[in-house]
């Protein structure tokens, strides 16, 4: 699926929607409780801004929680990057949590609420001209793991270090919002080893102040402050090229080794101060990270539960299909479990230059068949049914069911023939993309069903799978609808809205796979965008969703889906990251 960069390792894996679980928020069983293999989400992760007095240090403490001992993590893959300017992929990330720090973050709560606060920051920062100012003040005590203090111009340097050459796979949305230059960005500087800054980031170092004076107005940039890729670094301890293997920690662990692709091991970092991080404890002396363990086998060790992987978990990967329903129906192993919903949203883009009537549009997610294709997925134990652009942990978003698909999942045949009778397009033709894969290539069928019980003719694509992506992005390809999914940068609507809806993202290579040019879209992302008040931007956003589905219907939503994880018995404070959709590493502990 086509998520954003952020998620795509997350991505990658819903090939195997079937055999890897895979959803949207936090279920609300996040100390471990994990679901029966029949139950919905109970509730969502929800953000919202925190206070001065919310990022400030220590992070509470996890009930029953002691200090000591040695977190085993297991999985696939070795993390691509560590450097914080060349980390935007989700599972890079879970590292991060432990190693990096930004001027802001989220403090996820026990029910996987999530609140922004600062971290290297006192406060999530202060906005100004509308938007295109905003100040940061760092917090006392702040240092890194060779004991040296962290300033605000190691942020800069954090920063202006991305203009580099040999950093090419950060997030770009601060470049393009101090530039002003978008995709041109680079053009507007030449990184910081000439020895010049970046005119529009003022320091402050006596003041430990840092402002950033944007070209293009950003309420929303404390979330964007987040991202890992705007992390701090040290001029003197930058390595550059090198410092992708071995950088420098102000997070409560540093790295003692690092083996490409196969280990990994974590030690305390004895320059943190907790009183400093109002985010992460640091129960566990350390962790121990083994790589190349394949998914099925992690499962099958962490189930087992005997030597070291009675304190293990797996860091990303789920629980395969092949597991599921025995860690969901054995009371003794569903103890050891949590789960929660992916960040973003799984749908099916409708090709508006193809099909350009707006009741086919409408009757197409009337007769979609949500519930036939869960069922292939997995059941409700993999999701739940998606009825909006928006998924449920995007900061304002509203719940609503335009087209009553939470009342007939399975779609309304009638209804769709009665919208298409008064098209005068009865038995229309109806190319169906999506990408070859065995899970997809079942639930083709329940859809092909589906399209001839509500009067259209389907006609069936299925694309090979790595070049699936690129096919669906051209502008002048032949599908009519085509399985696709997006997941946010940050929690707020516009990561969602201005890559998929934005007339500006229609091109070759590009996002709006739907091909949506409406006017009125354009006009109110560029109105939402910098709306100052982030409760009033939400609603905003929440009102554009609602409009966009009646008035255009260019997706079909499909599911919020879900991911279950195991751990081993002796692993205490596992629960679900509902930013990266994995193990959140420091919550966890050594039980006694």
């Amino acid at each position: 699926m086509s998520l954003s960069r952020r998620n795509f390792v997350i991505a990658t894996s819903v090939a195997a929607a079937g055999s890897t679980l895979l959803s949207a928020c936090s279920s609300g069983d996040a100390g471990g409780g994990g679901g029966s293999a029949t139950e919905g989400a109970k509730t969502y992760s929800k953000v919202t801004v925190g206070t001065a007095a919310d990022s400030t240090g220590p992070a509470p403490e996890i009930a029953g929680a002691k200090k000591g001992g040695t977190i085993y993590g297991l999985a696939p893959d070795d993390f691509s990057h560590l450097d914080p300017g060349r980390i935007y992929y989700a599972y890079n990330s879970t590292a991060a949590l432990l190693l990096h720090r930004c001027l802001t973050g989220y403090k996820v709560a026990a029910d996987g609420s999530q609140k922004l606060v600062g971290d290297l920051a006192t406060d999530t920062g202060t906005m100004s001209d509308a938007g295109k100012t905003w100040t940061f003040t760092l917090k006392e005590g702040l240092k890194w793991e060779d004991g040296s203090e962290l300033t605000v111009e190691d942020v800069r340097h954090g920063i202006e270090r991305l203009w580099a050459p040999y950093i090419i796979e950060s997030a770009s949305y601060v470049q393009i919002a101090l530039t002003g230059k978008g995709g041109k960005w680079r053009d507007a500087y030449e990184g910081p080893y000439k020895g010049k800054h970046l005119s529009q980031i003022v320091t402050d170092k006596a003041k430990r102040t840092i402002t950033f004076n944007l070209a293009e107005a950003r309420p929303d940039f404390n979330f964007t402050m987040a991202m890992h890729s705007y992390a701090a670094v040290s001029p003197k301890l930058d390595t550059k090229e090198k410092y992708d293997k071995n950088p420098a920690a102000c997070g409560p662990y540093k790295i003692k080794n690092h083996t490409t692709d196969k280990s990994m091991t974590l030690v305390r970092n004895k320059h943190w101060d907790p009183a400093t991080d109002a985010i992460r404890n640091n129960y566990p002396d350390g962790f121990e990270f083994t790589f190349g363990i394949e998914t099925l086998d992690s499962t099958d060790r962490l189930i087992a539960s005997q030597g070291n992987d009675a304190f293990a978990v797996s860091i990303y990967k789920g629980v395969p299909a092949e597991r599921i329903q025995k860690v969901l129906t054995d009371p003794e192993l569903k103890k050891r479990t949590f789960n929660g919903l992916l960040t973003g949203t799984y749908y099916y883009a409708i090709n508006t230059k193809r099909v350009t009537d707006l009741k086919v549009r409408q009757a197409l997610n009337m007769a979609w068949p949500l519930q036939q294709i869960r069922q292939i997925y997995g059941g409700p134990s993999s999701g739940d049914f998606a009825t909006t652009i928006l998924s449920p942990d995007i900061l304002g978003r509203e719940k609503f069911d335009i087209y009553g698909k939470l009342k007939k999942p399975q779609g309304d045949p009638a209804a769709a023939k009665k919208l298409l009778k008064e098209a005068g397009k009865e038995g229309m033709k109806i190319v169906y993309a999506f990408p070859q894969d065995p899970t997809y290539n079942k639930t083709k069928v329940v859809i092909e069903n589906a399209l001839k019980e509500a009067g259209f003719t389907p006609v069936i694509k299925p694309v090979d799978s790595t070049t699936y992506y690129d096919q669906i992005a051209k502008v002048d390809n032949s599908f009519d609808v085509m399985w696709y999914g997006w997941s946010p940068d940050w929690p707020t609507a516009y990561t969602m809205m201005q890559p998929l809806f934005d007339s500006a993202s229609v091109g070759d290579g590009l996002y709006n796979v739907s091909q949506t040019k409406v006017p009125w879209i354009d006009e109110t992302i560029q109105k939402n965008v910098v709306i100052t008040d982030q409760k009033k931007a939400g609603a905003a956003w929440a009102a554009l969703d609602k409009r966009i589905m009646e008035e255009v219907a260019p997706i079909i939503p499909e599911m919020y889906q879900r991911r279950y994880y195991v751990y081993g018995n002796k692993v205490g404070g596992a629960m679900f990251d509902p930013n990266f959709s994995a193990t959140l590493l420091y919550k966890t502990f050594v039980k006694a």
